[in-house]
C-alpha cells in the first residue's frame, strides 16, 4: 500500500504546481483544444463560458455534448441537460454523454439509470483506452460494483499517468471506501498535473478532515477561489460549520451552494438537517418537500438529517430519521450502515446488527460495516452483567477483576451525579470496555484510530478502554468511567441538546503558549486536534468559573435551558442573565487568579531570546546563577540551574534551586520536574522520610504516574509499615492505574482487614486470585480469612480447602480449617 501523504506534503505540490504554470515551461506546452478550454471553464465555474464554447463546436459530439451537460447539471438545469444528453446517449451508449446522462438518471430516482449506467459500465471488459476505462469505472462505482472499479481506475491510471480527471475520480472512489490515505495521494497526482483541478482539491479536503480540519477547510477555500461556483466546496464548509455548532457561517454556505444550483439536493439535505437539529420542525419539513420534488426517492434528506441528529447526541431520533429515509429507498446500503451506527449508540446491538448485515449484503466492500460486524462478533465473547438499570460488558479475560469495582463504582457515579443535579437518567445504561484500543474506537466510530480517546458517551451507553488497552501509567479508568458517566446525566438532562464545550467539562490541558481560547471558539475548538487539548481543560474552567460565579443551581439551570431548544447565547440569558461577552470577562479574571503567576514563572526572563530555551539546560552554571539572581520567579531558570548544581556535586545548592521551583510551579509532574529530582536526592543521601514528602507531593498532582507510586509505596512498607493513613491512598492510586497489579491489591486487602473491613478486604483478594498470583495457597487463605471474619463460614471452608488441595501442609490454612471444624473464634 502506499504511504499516506501529509498535508504539509500537498500544500507544497499545490504550490509547486502552481508556480510551474508560469515561466518557460508554459511556452513547452500545446495550446488547449477548443473542448478542453471548455473542460477548464467547467471544472473552475464558468459555466456561461461552457456554454459558448461548446456552442460553437460540433454538438454531435457527445464528449462536446457531456461537457454542455454537466454544466447545465452544475446549475440545476436538469430538464435541460436531460434533453440535450438523451439523443446522444442514445446514438453512442457508452459515451460521456450516456455516462452523464445515467448519473443524473440514478440522481434524480429514475428506473432507466441501472441500465444506461450498466452499457457504460462494459467498456471495462471491451476497451483498452484510458478514458473510456475511466468512464467505465465511473460507472461501475456508480452501481456499487467498487472492486470492479478500483480495477478499472488503476488501469486506466496506468494507460495515461498524471491524468488529473483519472486520478481525481480514483480517489473520489477510495474516499467513498474510507480509504483516505490512497485518496489523498491520488488526489495529490492530480494536483501535480493540475494545480487548479478543483475537484482534487476538495477531495484532499475530505481525505483530510478527520485528521486535520482546519487545514482541510483551508483546502476548500482555496477551491473556492479558483472555483466560486463549488457547490461541493460550499456544502464541505457548511459541514464543517455545522459540526464546530456555527449554524450562521453554515447558513451561509448553503445559500452559497443554492446560489450557484437552486436543485442541488445535497444543498437542500443539508438546509433540512440544520432545520432539524435547531428544532424547527416546519422549515425542516418543507425542505424535505422540496428534496423530494425533486428526487422523489432521494432517502438521503433524512440520512443526512439522522446523521446531523447523531452528531447532537440526538440518537434516538436519529433512529427515527434514518427509517425515513429507507422508507424512500430501502436498499440503500449507506442509509442501512447508518441506522446501524445509530442503532448500536442506542444500545440496540441486535438490531444494529441485523442492519449491518443487511447493509454488508448490499455492499460488501464497505470497510465501517465490515469493521462493525466484526467488533460485534468481539462483544458477543464478553461477559456481560446485569445490575439493576446497568449492563456492564467487558472481556472475560478481564471481567473477574473488573467488575467489583466498575459496577460499584458506576453505581456511586450515577447516583453522586443524579443527586447533584436533581436528574435521574434514563436506563438502562449500557457500559463496555474494551481491551483493544481499536475495538473501542470502531464500536464508536467504525474506523480504528480515535488515538486521544479514552471512552465515549451516547446518552445511554457509555464504551471506554480497559486498562489494558494502553500501557499502565497512560490514565486511570475510573476517572474515565466516571467521566464519561457524568455525560449520561448531562445530555440526557438537556434533551440531548448540550453544546460539546458545557459537556466536556473536565479534561486535560496543555498550554499553548500561555493563551486561552475565545469562549465563543470552543465548540469550533474540539474540532482541531491541535487545540482539542486546551478546549477539554478549558471547557472545565469554565464549568469551574460557573458553579464560583452562580452557583450548582445556576450550572443545572443552564443545562435545563439547552433542552427546551435554546442556542448558547439563548440558554446563557435564559439561565444566568449573561451573554457571552460578560461571561469571558469574568472567565478572564478567574484564568489570571487561578494560573496568572504560574503563567508569568514558566516564561523565561525578559530579554532571553526565545530559542534559548532549548539550549537553557546547557548554559554554564555561572551563567545560570547569574539569571537565577535576576529572574528569581523563573520557573526554566531554577530547573536549569538545580540540575547543573546537581552536576557538579552540590546537592545542598541544588535542593534549594528545586524547593524554589517547586514552589512557583506546584502542579508539575513527570521525570526530571522538582519533587522528582528532590526525591533522588533525599533517597541518595538515605533520607527516606523527606524521600517520602516529595513522592507524597509528586503524586499528588501526577496521577498517572505508576513508577512513582511504586516507588513510594516501597519505601512506605520499609519505613512505615504500620502508617496505613499513609499506604492506603497510595496503593488505591495503583490499583486504580493498573488494576492487572496483584501486589496492590494484596496491600489493599491486608490494609481492609487491618482495618476491621472484611467485605473490602474480601473483594481485594478475590482480584488477587483472578490475577493467578504465584503463591495461590497464601492467597485462597487471605480470601478463607476475610470471610471468616465476615460470619461466610461456608465461603471461608471453600477457599481454606482450595488452599490446602495446593500446599496440604500450609499451616495458616490448617489453623483456620480447625476454627471452622471446630467452631473455635
Amino acid at each position: 500500500m502506499p504511504r499516506p501523504v501529509s498535508a504539509s506534503l500537498l500544500l507544497i505540490a499545490l504550490v509547486f504546481t502552481a508556480l510551474s504554470g508560469y515561466g518557460t515551461a508554459q511556452s513547452a506546452r500545446r495550446p488547449p483544444t477548443p473542448l478542453q478550454s471548455a473542460v477548464r471553464a467547467l471544472v473552475e465555474g464558468r459555466y456561461d463560458e461552457v456554454d459558448a464554447m461548446t456552442d460553437k463546436l460540433d454538438l454531435r459530439d457527445p464528449n462536446v455534448v457531456a461537457v454542455k451537460g454537466r454544466a447545465a447539471i452544475a446549475r440545476g438545469r436538469y430538464k435541460e441537460a436531460d434533453a440535450m444528453l438523451t439523443p446522444q446517449a442514445q446514438r453512442a451508449p457508452t459515451s460521456e454523454a450516456a455516462l452523464e446522462l445515467g448519473l443524473l438518471e440514478q440522481m434524480l430516482g429514475q428506473t432507466e439509470a441501472p441500465a444506461r449506467l450498466e452499457k457504460v459500465a462494459s467498456l471495462a471488459e471491451t476497451s483498452g483506452d484510458a478514458r473510456e476505462l475511466a468512464r467505465a469505472a465511473r460507472a461501475l462505482q456508480a452501481l456499487g460494483r467498487f472492486q470492479e472499479a478500483n480495477a478499472a481506475y488503476r488501469e486506466a491510471a496506468a494507460q495515461a499517468p498524471g491524468d488529473a480527471a483519472i486520478e481525481s475520480g480514483w480517489g473520489d472512489l477510495l474516499l467513498q471506501k474510507y480509504n483516505n490515505p490512497d485518496a489523498l495521494r491520488s488526489y495529490q497526482l492530480a494536483l501535480q498535473a493540475d494545480s487548479r483541478w478543483t475537484p482534487a482539491i476538495v477531495g484532499s479536503a475530505r481525505a483530510l478532515e478527520d485528521d486535520d480540519p482546519p487545514q482541510a477547510v483551508a483546502l476548500a477555500t482555496h477551491a473556492l477561489e479558483i472555483n466560486p461556483s463549488s457547490v461541493d466546496a460550499h456544502i464541505f464548509l457548511a459541514e464543517q460549520a455545522v459540526d464546530a455548532a456555527n449554524h450562521v457561517d453554515a447558513r451561509k454556505s448553503i445559500d452559497a451552494a443554492l446560489a450557484v444550483n437552486p436543485s442541488s439536493l445535497e444543498a437542500h439535505a443539508l438546509s433540512a438537517g440544520l432545520a432539524y437539529i435547531e428544532d424547527k420542525q416546519s422549515d425542516f419539513e418543507a425542505e424535505v418537500a422540496k428534496t423530494l420534488a425533486i428526487s422523489p426517492s432521494y432517502g438521503d434528506v433524512f440520512r443526512v438529517s439522522g446523521d446531523l441528529a447523531a452528531r447532537s447526541y440526538r440518537f434516538d431520533e436519529a433512529v427515527t430519521l434514518t427509517r425515513r429515509a429507507l422508507a424512500l429507498d430501502g436498499h440503500n446500503s449507506r442509509s442501512l450502515a447508518s441506522l446501524g451506527m445509530h442503532l448500536l449508540r442506542t444500545g440496540d446491538e441486535p438490531g444494529a446488527r441485523a442492519t449491518l448485515e443487511a447493509s454488508f449484503k448490499i455492499d460488501p466492500y464497505d470497510k465501517i460495516t465490515l469493521n462493525l460486524l466484526r467488533m460485534l462478533d468481539t462483544l458477543d465473547t464478553f461477559v456481560t452483567v446485569r445490575d439493576g438499570d446497568l449492563i456492564v460488558r467487558m472481556d472475560k479475560a478481564e471481567a473477574p477483576v473488573l467488575q467489583d469495582y466498575a459496577i460499584p463504582l458506576a453505581h456511586k457515579a450515577l447516583s453522586t451525579f443524579s443527586a447533584r443535579y436533581q436528574f435521574t437518567p434514563k436506563g438502562p445504561i449500557l457500559i463496555e470496555i474494551f481491551p483493544k484500543h481499536d475495538d473501542f474506537a470502531v464500536r464508536n466510530l467504525g474506523l480504528p484510530g480515535m488515538i486521544g480517546a479514552l471512552g465515549a458517551c451516547f446518552g445511554r451507553v457509555v464504551t471506554m478502554d480497559s486498562p489494558k488497552a494502553r500501557p499502565p501509567g497512560e490514565f486511570q479508568w475510573e476517572a474515565t468511567l466516571w467521566h464519561e458517566l457524568a455525560h449520561v446525566i448531562t445530555i440526557q438532562m438537556s434533551n440531548q441538546r448540550i453544546p460539546r464545550w458545557l459537556t466536556e467539562g473536565i479534561s486535560v490541558y496543555e498550554e499553548k503558549r500561555g493563551e486561552t481560547l475565545k469562549l465563543k471558539d470552543l465548540n469550533a475548538a474540539f474540532q482541531n486536534p491541535r487545540t482539542i487539548s486546551l478546549a477539554y481543560f478549558q471547557a472545565s474552567l469554565v464549568v469551574d468559573h460557573i458553579v464560583a460565579t452562580y452557583g450548582d443551581e445556576g450550572l443545572r439551570n443552564l443545562v435545563r435551558a439547552f433542552a427546551q431548544g435554546a442556542d448558547t447565547d439563548a440558554a446563557l440569558e435564559a439561565s444566568l442573565k449573561v451573554d457571552f461577552g460578560t461571561m469571558q470577562s469574568g472567565f478572564d479574571q478567574t484564568v489570571e487568579r487561578m494560573f496568572g503567576p504560574m503563567r508569568r514563572a514558566l516564561r523565561l526572563p525578559d530579554g532571553l531570546p526565545r530559542d534559548r530555551n532549548v539550549d537553557l539546560l546547557k548554559e554554564p552554571l555561572s551563567s545560570l546563577q547569574a539569571m537565577a539572581a535576576e529572574s528569581p520567579d523563573s520557573y526554566p531558570v531554577q530547573v536549569a540551574l538545580g540540575r547543573a548544581l546537581l552536576k557538579s556535586g552540590q546537592t545542598n545548592e541544588a535542593m534549594q534551586a528545586f524547593e524554589r521551583a517547586a514552589a512557583l510551579v506546584p502542579t508539575a509532574r513527570g521525570k526530571g520536574s522538582p519533587h522528582d529530582e528532590m526525591a533522588s536526592i533525599a533517597l541518595e543521601k538515605n533520607d527516606r522520610p523527606r524521600a517520602i514528602a516529595e513522592l507524597i507531593a509528586l503524586v499528588a498532582s501526577d496521577f498517572n504516574n505508576i513508577d512513582a507510586a511504586r516507588q513510594l509505596a516501597d519505601l512506605l512498607r520499609q519505613s512505615a509499615p504500620d502508617d496505613l493513613e499513609k499506604a492506603l491512598p497510595v496503593y488505591q492510586r495503583i490499583s486504580a492505574i493498573d488494576p492487572f497489579d496483584a501486589s496492590a491489591h494484596a496491600a489493599l486487602g491486608r490494609i481492609a482487614m487491618k482495618q476491621n473491613d472484611p467485605e473490602t478486604a474480601s473483594r481485594e483478594f478475590r482480584a488477587v486470585i483472578a490475577l493467578n498470583p504465584v503463591d495461590r495457597a497464601a492467597a485462597y487463605t487471605d480470601l478463607a480469612e476475610a470471610y471468616y471474619s465476615s460470619g461466610k463460614k461456608a465461603d471461608a471452608k471453600k477457599q481454606t480447602l482450595a488452599a490446602l488441595e495446593i500446599a496440604p501442609s500450609y499451616e495458616r490454612a490448617q489453623e483456620l480449617l480447625l476454627k471452622l471444624v471446630d467452631g473455635r473464634p
